[in-house]
């Protein structure tokens, strides 16, 4: 039982701050925390099944996994309200230039399939390598570079009325580096 104890603490203290980031650029810094408790909650839980020499991607899976509870959540609570009749209307405050690209980004980024933006965020936002991620997203190295692949020419295709490459390419490494902040 100690030595369970202090493989978790080890686990935590060198993991919790990565994990953290990987869920508030998913679910908005006021969810995260939640997140990522319930995700070493889980590797409380199931330590025997954590991976003792690389257990950074399998924590991601985890933290994935209860994301998609939290997505599916809110979906519900979403569908509630509109059938009593509330909506919630999201503003977005365009302060500067950057602000509009971080945003086009984001909805083009918004407009692939779950398992595109997910394959893109691993890579830009983690910056794992295909086998960690391919771990992360459960498929093979190979199918996860083939996705990887995929999503990228999805995202430049949803991006080509763009005319300046350069300024998308550095929007979307800017929104991976202050962690996707919303």
């Amino acid at each position: 039982m100690e030595d369970d104890r202090a493989r978790f603490v080890e686990l935590f203290q060198r993991h919790y701050g990565a994990v953290m980031r990987y869920a508030a650029r998913r679910v908005g810094q006021d969810r995260a925390s939640d997140v990522v408790n319930e995700a070493f909650l889980v590797a409380w839980r199931r330590l025997a099944d954590v991976p003792v020499t690389d257990s950074l991607p399998w924590l991601y899976a985890t933290t994935r996994h209860v994301i998609g509870n939290e997505i599916r959540g809110r979906s519900r609570q979403a569908r509630l309200a509109a059938r009593i009749g509330e909506s919630a209307e999201l503003v977005m405050a365009d302060h500067a230039d950057v602000v509009v690209d971080q945003v086009r980004v984001r909805r083009a980024l918004a407009e692939l399939p779950e398992r595109d933006q997910e394959a893109l965020r691993l890579a830009a936002w983690e910056g794992l390598d295909a086998g960690a991620a391919a771990m992360v997203m459960g498929c093979s190295r190979a199918a996860y570079k083939v996705r990887l692949y995929r999503a990228r020419r999805r995202l430049a295709a949803v991006l080509a009325p763009v005319k300046d490459r350069k300024t998308v390419d550095a929007t979307f490494t800017s929104v991976a580096n202050e962690g996707g902040s919303r």
